[in-house]
């Protein structure tokens, strides 16, 4: 009798224990749902589902209320005793209505976006492997919120409210990717990152310095990418995916395949990625001007002009691209959690084509430009701490190391003289950030930041008849640009109805660079740069009734002075000689916004978000004195002397609208616009529409889902930018726009309909296929130096285990 009442209770120890795993599936397909998040603000935990839609949940057992999300299904708020009462099973109803989504990019720790005073916008991993996005830039392009300029077909330049470039923050793993040569000019960093293997997506909209520092000054990108996840049986769990896709604009091939092996402690993924792009085809039905009727090829030593068979095909364009990735975690208990991370992305040499078609005297002005491989390596070390002490509840740790590697190559038609600049960055970082309750209304973050990029600029001129190289002058001085910080935030509910939230950061950083005068003559080599940036945020959230939020936030933002400011020393004009200025300053950004979202009967989302900004203190060049000297001897001429000062201003105001409808029998109708408008001082005092605030753009889309089948019509589409609109620095770009009737450069507007659908014709497998462009329209987004894909057909094939 005694052995069996011990083999009872051993029976129900283990049947409780196995009770703490909680398992959510979707109600109408009763497929286990990956990546669904619980949260619990009191006290506080947090967690995410398997493979088999499985999570251990005994850290949530004296929660009252547990929020449980996930992008395309209804939240649930749940008590544990209710989960525990179901049997720890629970099935999530698809919607896309939805308001209480988990985010972290606000304050780099897990909360409910109803809590976050800035706009913050999710792209659902379920849009995403419908649209099958190419790259990273048209992952976020795709979401309707975020325009992207492409230079080439290499590349995907992010412009959200009016910013670009190194006015916008990317982070990868809640590593920043920004460095100090980011330039004003557009960039390309973000293709070195895998659609396929990131999990989660978010774009924070505004100033966010108090949390990340330098450069987000309109918006913070953040990329999360797949985590390593664990059995929570004694068996191990090895889950993933292989992917295929073929794209007919470009001659697409893209293979990927990734791997997870988790065992309760211990837990891999494996990641690769491999495409081939062709050259882009543009479509059939739009302005002549965008139509590629020749281009250069050499032959016997000779550059040739020659006729295009296609001018529709924008030769040359094409490139390839491999990216690899590799986590390790390791749990050896629930206070700690250790992730080891190693990404790694190159792409081939890819020309950059707006410069293709540049033309001199009715030429093509260059025999050749491309930039060479683009390389991008991180090594990075997360550490999760959760205890309950007078310091902290919550304790995150991220060292990381990255190098950059990229270069420029360029050789003027029929010229000898190939000039190759590269550039060489290593960056690394470190991030403490803490969470703490004080009481029951109080949640403190406060964290330190420190920051080093080595610049490695060198410069080489080659031959191409000859084969001699010779030393050139590099694009940069050899710099190291450094960065420190602390920050500190507050958010306090006085109410279940009412956030409250402050922060404020202090910011000192630091720039050294040695300048080579070997073949820049000027009067000194070495150049410093030491100050310091406060910046603040305050906002509130209010939740009307239970479907209605409204929200306002106030926030400065600030971007620091780099080496590519400081690098412009090597650009010069006739009888001008530009020099560093190591008085020179962040500039600044202060903006106010607003917002509403409202659901009604659960059936209608309508959100409204209207915003003013003003760029401060922005960097400009200006007259200037060296050494009391407002001239110098340069180059054997007399010079005037300018640099770089904070002497300009930008004012941008704009709206961001969005509504959501649930329709009959599984039809869902969505859209989304935005409308920003710019103005900025130029570097003689003038104004001119703001470079990087694009005209009004947009995506409505039309739904319908049923258990196995998504089927998806939707269109995208731009307003024109009419000459007299242009900014002054578009205008003097007349190759990659269409001619007006007074023979003026402009851009004009454009749509595309495009029908995307994905079929899971068994448990594993899973066909996707698309035509974009449907009626093949030849259109150039703003500021692009390629025309957009014309029609387009998607064919992809997805095997999961």
């Amino acid at each position: 009798m005694k052995k069996f009442i011990t083999l009872a209770l051993l029976l129900s120890a283990v049947a409780a224990g196995m009770a703490q795993v909680l398992t959510i599936r979707d109600k109408s397909t009763g497929a286990p749902l990956e990546m669904v998040t619980l949260l619990s603000d009191k006290p506080y935990a947090f967690t995410t589902t398997n493979a088999k839609g499985q999570c251990e949940v005994k850290g949530f057992a004296q929660s009252s209320l547990i929020r449980i999300s996930m992008l395309g299904y209804k939240t649930e708020l749940l008590s544990f005793k209710a989960l525990e009462s179901a049997g720890f099973n629970l099935q999530l109803t698809p919607s896309v209505i939805q308001m209480d989504e988990v985010v972290v990019s606000a304050s780099r720790w897990n909360q409910s976006r109803t809590d976050v005073a800035q706009k913050v916008v999710t792209i659902a991993l379920r849009e995403v492997s419908l649209q099958n996005p190419q790259t990273a830039a048209d992952l976020l392009g795709s979401s309707g919120r975020v325009f992207i300029q492409k230079s080439q077909q290499g590349g995907g330049s992010p412009m959200i409210r009016g910013f670009a470039t190194n006015r916008l923050l990317y982070t990868v793993d809640g590593v920043r990717m920004n460095t100090a040569i980011f330039r004003a000019g557009n960039i390309q960093n973000v293709i070195s990152l895998d659609p396929f293997a990131t999990e989660h997506t978010e774009v924070l909209f505004g100033p966010g310095s108090v949390i990340y520092g330098s450069d987000a000054l309109g918006g913070v990108m953040s990329f999360q990418t797949l985590t390593p996840q664990f059995s929570l049986t004694d068996s191990p769990i090895v889950s993933g995916k292989a992917v295929t896709r073929y794209s007919s604009a470009n001659e697409e091939n893209t293979g990927h395949f990734d791997i997870n092996v988790g065992w309760q402690k211990w837990a891999f993924v494996t990641s690769i990625s491999a495409n081939k792009f062709g050259d882009l085809r543009m479509g059939s039905d739009g302005p002549d001007e965008y139509l590629r009727p020749f281009f250069v090829t050499r032959h016997d030593s000779v550059d040739v002009v020659v006729t295009n068979p296609d001018p529709r095909v924008q030769t040359p364009s094409g490139y390839s691209q491999i990216n690899m990735m590799q986590k390790v975690r390791f749990k050896p208990n629930d206070a700690w959690d250790f992730q080891y991370g190693f990404h790694y992305s190159e792409t081939s040499d890819y020309a950059r084509y707006d410069r293709h078609i540049r033309y001199k005297k009715g030429l093509p002005r260059y025999g050749e430009w491309y930039y060479g491989p683009q390389k991008w390596m991180m090594n990075n070390l997360n550490v999760e701490h959760h205890a309950h002490n007078l310091l902290f509840d919550g304790m995150t740790l991220r060292l990381a190391q990255q190098r950059f590697d990229e270069s420029r190559v360029s050789r003027d038609i029929n010229k000898p003289n190939r000039e190759i600049r590269t550039e060489k960055v290593d960056a690394y970082s470190a991030n403490l950030d803490f969470s703490k309750t004080l009481g029951t209304q109080n949640t403190l973050l406060y964290g330190a930041e420190w920051v080093l990029n080595h610049v490695t600029s060198t410069g080489l001129d080659q031959n191409i008849k000859t084969g001699e190289s010779q030393a050139g002058a590099s694009r940069y001085p050899q710099s190291d640009w450094g960065s420190y910080a602390l920050y500190l935030t507050d958010q306090y509910k006085p109410s279940e109805k009412i956030t409250l939230q402050a922060g404020a950061r202090y910011n000192q950083y630091v720039l050294d660079a040695d300048f080579d005068t070997a073949f820049y003559p000027f009067p000194f080599v070495y150049a410093e740069s030491n100050n310091g940036a406060l910046t603040g945020s305050l906002g509130a959230v209010a939740r009307v009734v239970n479907n209605l939020t409204m929200s306002i936030n106030l926030a400065t933002g600030f971007r620091s002075p780099n080496v590519d400011d400081m690098g412009k020393v090597f650009d010069s004009g006739d009888g001008i000689v530009v020099v560093p200025n190591p008085d020179l300053k962040a500039e600044y950004v202060y903006n106010a916004e607003a917002g509403v979202a409202w659901v009604i009967e659960e059936v209608v989302k309508v959100d409204l978000t209207g915003y003013v900004t003003r760029l401060d203190n922005a960097m400009v060049r200006r007259d200037f004195t060296l050494n009391g000297l407002d001239s110098l001897m340069y180059d054997g001429q007399m010079s005037k002397v300018q640099a770089l000062q904070n002497a300009a201003k930008a004012d941008i105001w704009g709206l961001e609208a969005g509504v959501e409808v649930m329709l009959p029998a599984g039809f869902t109708l969505s859209s989304n616009i935005n409308y920003q408008h710019g103005e900025e001082e130029l570097d003689d005092g003038t104004t001119s529409p703001s470079r990087h605030a694009p005209p009004w753009y947009g995506v409505s889309r039309l739904t319908w889902q049923a258990p196995r089948i998504n089927l998806q019509l939707y269109a995208l589409y731009s307003g024109e930018r009419k000459f007299a609109d242009m900014p002054e620095e578009e205008k003097s770009k007349p190759e990659i726009y269409a001619v007006d009737a007074d023979g003026n450069p402009w851009s004009p507007g454009w749509y595309t309909l495009n029908f995307k659908a994905m079929y899971q014709f068994a448990d594993h497998l899973t066909v996707s296929a698309g035509l974009e462009n449907l009626t093949d329209q030849r259109y150039r987004p703003y500021s692009s130096g390629i025309v957009a894909a014309g029609r387009n057909f998607v064919l992809s094939l997805k095997a999961t285990f």
